[in-house]
This record gives C-alpha cells, structure tokens and sequence, in this order.
C-alpha cells in the first residue's frame, strides 16, 4: 500500500488557495482513477484507489496545515507503514509558480505543514512533491491563503497534471525511477 498525502487547509473558505494545491494534487489523481471507498478517519478525508493493482490512499489532512503531522502519523503507525510508502505534496514558495520538483526525501524547507509531519514522524525519511507558488512582494501569509491569477492558473493546471504523472510513476515504479524521469 502507498499513501499519497495532500496539504492544504479544510473548508471553503481556504478552497483554491495557493497553499491548498496538495489537496488539488490529490482531486487531480483522484480524477484519474476510480475512488472505491472514501472516508473520515484520523483526521482526514481518505479516498482509496487503485493504481495497477496497487492500493494507494489519498489522504487530505482536516488539521490545518500546521498540524498535519497530527494527522499522517497516526494513519501511519496503524497501518504499519514504511516510510518508503508515503509522498507528501505540498506548496513551495522558494520555486517559481507551476514548477514541480520530486525529492525522496529532506528537511521542511520552513513550510509549517511539512516541519510538522516530520516532527511527528521522527523523521525526514519520506518522498515529497513540491509545487511551485512564487514569492510575494508582501506578506507570505496573504500570499498562500490567496487565489491564484488568471494566468498563473493555467500553470497550476500543467503542474497538477504532471504532478499526477510524477505520482503514478511514484506507484508503479518507485521513487529513483520517478525522480530520473520527472526532476
């Protein structure tokens, strides 16, 4: 089994917002296969699918960003998961916007979301997607809890459909492979 995990903030208010694209990570795989069960456990919306035969769990955190290591730990420790089986997606202001970049593992790079995980994990030992938002001119927190432009939307869009790509490479082939094809 694999976990492929989304960050992002819960609600409709936060819907669309830079920080919210490793939850439309998650809608654009999700979109690519068929959702046979979804589900609210460990503080989190969980849809499972199948990628040739593999099961694989899309698990969107409901803590807020801050918390998520609250959230993937848990989902972790009870199905005795390896590290090796979980990739984690999430926005990344120090990369241009609609940039995706695939690392099989490393530290926070101060975004809250992944210092938290790593925290609860005890570990940076896991894959990660990072998507490109840009910096802001101003305050960093108006620039993620915003909505993307017009134009920068269409990068977001190309960089949603590679990031599916990168993950069922990911699935299927193994992180080393998915790193040569996709970095």
């Amino acid at each position: 089994m694999k976990v492929i995990v989304g960050l992002g903030n819960p609600g409709r208010k936060y819907s669309g917002t830079r920080h919210n694209i490793g939850f439309r990570a998650l809608e654009e795989v999700a979109r690519r296969h068929n959702v046979e069960k979804e589900e609210s456990r460990f503080d989190s919306i969980i849809g499972h699918i199948r990628i040739d035969g593999e099961k694989v769990l899309l698990v969107k955190p409901l803590t807020y960003m801050n918390l998520s290591g609250k959230a993937v730990q848990p989902l972790m420790r009870w199905f005795k998961l390896d590290l090796a089986e979980l990739i984690v997606v999430y926005d990344d202001m120090d990369l241009a916007p609609g940039t995706v970049r695939l690392r099989a593992q490393g530290g926070s790079g101060g975004h809250k979301g992944m210092t938290s995980i790593i925290a609860c994990l005890g570990s940076k030992d896991f894959a990660r997607i990072r998507i490109g938002i840009g910096r802001p001119e101003n305050e960093a927190v108006d620039w993620v809890l915003g909505k993307f432009s017009t134009d920068e939307q269409e990068l977001m869009n190309q960089a949603l459909d590679r990031t599916g790509d990168v993950l069922e490479c990911w699935v299927r082939q193994g992180i080393d492979r998915a790193m040569n094809e996709y970095n």
